[in-house]
């Protein structure tokens, strides 16, 4: 068995670049110069995980697969600040086209509904954002993880931080930039770790979701610039933690995750109105929640509804049917009570 795969997307632009890191057998991504826009990200990661989309997705870099053998875990990496990043191990390299600012809230929901039961995990997290979305298993097995800067640079001081394994050379450990680097690395250097002490997630029937956004780069390459030493040292670092950080998830799942990684240098803000995502909305829909998730799907509800519905409609025609029939009815021919009456008459 082959250990993973890496395709690539490259943008025709120049300014991003998909990257499925790696990738099981049974996930086949198709050698060719076939560009992707990069609003349908989400659409291609919800069928690399076997879920249905509301569009086609008209595109021949991925081959359908088995039917009932789908990937264990999706692991979606954002890097901001680079047009690509030298992984070992490449495959395969498409375009993308029209990189603009996605999120995988949708994929979320999906594996939310569908699998609510046995808890998934899903984990959205932008250290630099200190922004944080967890469901399911992940709020047991990710509550140490640090998740403010302040939380991850402390992080950086204990035992088992990354900066005693790491080559910084150039990057400086008392930089406001570099730290926002080495914490972002330190958050990926975590998640294998928990992942690791929590194997059992790797065991269940239900596929887990990840979404990491790493800006580090970008602040980096603006404050030195692409051609400085401290830029390269950590573009060649970024690229290497990538790669174990994939083979490690990789190898936690059992050899049935998909890891991709977006390089994206700048977005490209379309001029519409930004819609905001349900999952930031302010508003509780579920006051028992304190996560904002909405009440549990019953996978009942459709057959409760079609019978609820159907015997409705057959005893409105049962009325109308009765309703008409004694409207027309003969009492002296049709009742048996005036049908009697009468010939008691006679008879007397």
């Amino acid at each position: 068995m082959k250990c993973c795969e890496t395709v690539i997307f490259s943008s025709i632009s120049g300014k991003a670049l998909l990257v499925t890191s790696i990738a099981p057998e049974f996930v086949s991504f198709q050698k060719g110069d076939w560009p992707v826009s990069g609003e349908k990200i989400p659409d291609l990661v919800a069928l690399t995980m076997g879920f249905s989309i509301q569009e086609d997705l008209s595109w021949p870099g991925l081959q359908a697969g088995p039917l009932f053998q789908r990937p264990r875990a999706n692991v979606l990496v954002v890097v901001r600040g680079v047009d690509s990043l030298a992984l070992p191990q490449s495959v395969a390299s498409y375009p993308l086209e029209n990189p603009v600012p996605f999120t995988l809230d949708s994929v979320a929901e999906t594996v939310h509904s569908l699998f609510a039961e046995d808890t998934p995990v899903v984990l959205q997290l932008a250290p630099s954002e200190e922004r944080l979305y967890m469901l399911g298993k992940a709020n047991a097995v990710f509550e140490d993880l640090p998740v403010t800067l302040q939380q991850i640079r402390a992080r950086l001081s204990q035992d088992g931080s990354v900066l005693a394994s790491l080559p910084l050379n150039s990057l400086s450990r008392n930089a406001e930039a570099d730290l926002l680097f080495l914490s972002e690395v330190q958050v990926l250097h975590d998640i294998t770790a928990l992942l690791q002490r929590h194997r059992h997630l790797a065991k269940d029937h239900s596929p887990d979701l990840y979404s990491l956004e790493l800006s580090g780069l970008e602040e980096l390459s603006r404050l030195y610039g692409q051609d400085s030493p401290q830029y390269r040292d950590a573009t060649a670092i970024l690229a290497s933690v990538l790669q174990k950080f994939g083979e490690d998830v990789y190898a936690l799942y059992g050899n049935s995750a998909v890891v991709e990684v977006v390089t994206v240098k700048t977005f490209e803000v379309p001029l519409t109105r930004k819609s905001r995502s349900i999952l930031e909305s302010k508003q509780i829909s579920n006051p028992g929640s304190p996560y904002n998730l909405a009440y549990k799907y019953n996978f009942h509800y459709a057959v409760v509804f079609n019978i609820v519905l159907w015997l409705m409609i057959a005893l409105a025609l049962a009325v109308i049917a009765v309703s008409y029939n004694l409207w027309n009815m003969d009492p002296g021919y049709d009742s048996i009570i005036y049908r009697m009456t009468n010939q008691k008459i006679r008879m007397d």
